[in-house]
């Protein structure tokens, strides 16, 4: 999730969750062999969040491999590469990224083979769509394709390009991708609760699910899906009081790392998750998504805390 899935988010995660692979947000190979100060950003870790899969965007094959050369730089290697196949949004397909690469599966196949010749141990997997529209629903022989072109792993977004996040996410579409594909599958798409994980699974038959924006406002979600699935009992929701208090940390870790002026704004796109279900929460998402100072933002989300420890 592109601006959404950062260090501070990560950390959120782990809190709840020691074992799960994260990922980073998609970062642009261009982006990255051009050193910008924004990619490095994306680059931030801390050990505890390993393992972690680094994704890598683009269409060009030797610049992909290039960039992926670079991850292994690090001081601490990727987990996992994987490969971003499935990103909707307008101004990255229409660059020939995400989701556009289901219309060219020769040069996916190109990209997929010119990363496994620099990644050695390192395993490789890929994400995308059940394909660009419902008439080009190609997911299968994609799948099959990155099988053969040398991927690990694939993760398949339960909806085409030309739904976005629209919808709902089709998992039934899938049942049966394991009789034609031997590496591990994971299935994404409307995974917001543990309930719905178990569907999925059950639905699929895939090897596992990735969670994406079901944990916003939820940072524990996939420690609940765990113990869901591995005991059958459904851990309770958090409360209005503890998401206030997730948001008041997720906010000053993001000031921690990008500085009062930055962290502000960017914060915004959080709030109406952590406030979902709190009283006269219009209100309270205006003054949060106004607010251009520190101050006023930590006053206003500790008046909807000493509301929620009233009631």
């Amino acid at each position: 999730m592109a601006g959404i899935t950062d260090l501070p988010y990560r950390q959120m995660i782990r809190m709840f969750s020691s074992n799960s692979l994260l990922t980073t947000e998609m970062i642009s190979s261009e982006m990255l062999m051009q050193n910008r100060k924004d990619g490095n950003i994306i680059l931030e870790n801390k050990e505890n969040e390993f393992p972690l899969a680094y994704q890598l965007s683009g269409h060009k094959p030797k610049m992909m491999a290039d960039a992926a050369k670079k991850l292994l730089k690090l001081e601490r290697k990727p987990s996992v590469i994987d490969i971003n196949m499935g990103c909707p949004v307008r101004k990255v397909v229409c660059g020939g990224d995400g989701s556009a690469l289901m219309r060219t599966p020769e040069l996916a196949s190109d990209i997929v083979k010119a990363l496994k010749d620099v990644l050695q141990e390192i395993p490789l997997s890929v994400k995308f769509r059940l394909g660009y529209t419902a008439a080009e629903m190609n997911f299968l022989e994609f799948a099959r394709l990155m099988q053969d072109s040398g991927a690990d792993a694939m993760t398949i977004h339960c909806r085409t390009r030309s739904q976005m996040y629209s919808g709902n996410a089709d998992w039934s579409k899938i049942a049966g991708i394991k009789k034609e594909i031997t590496v591990p599958v994971f299935a994404n798409g409307d995974i917001t609760s543990p309930q719905s994980a178990k569907e999925c699974l059950e639905t699929t038959g895939v090897d596992g699910v990735a969670i994406g924006r079901g944990t916003l406002g939820a940072p524990d979600l996939i420690h609940r899906t765990e113990h869901f699935l591995a005991t059958g009992e459904i851990p309770e929701e958090a409360g209005i009081s503890t998401k206030i208090k997730w948001a008041k940390q997720h906010l000053d870790a993001e000031v921690k790392l990008r500085g009062e002026k930055n962290a502000v704004p960017f914060m915004r796109k959080f709030y109406p998750y952590y406030i979902k279900g709190i009283q006269n929460a219009a209100a309270s998402r205006g003054k949060l998504m106004s607010a251009t100072d520190y101050s006023v933002i930590v006053e206003e989300l500790n008046k909807i805390l000493d509301a929620a420890q009233v009631l």
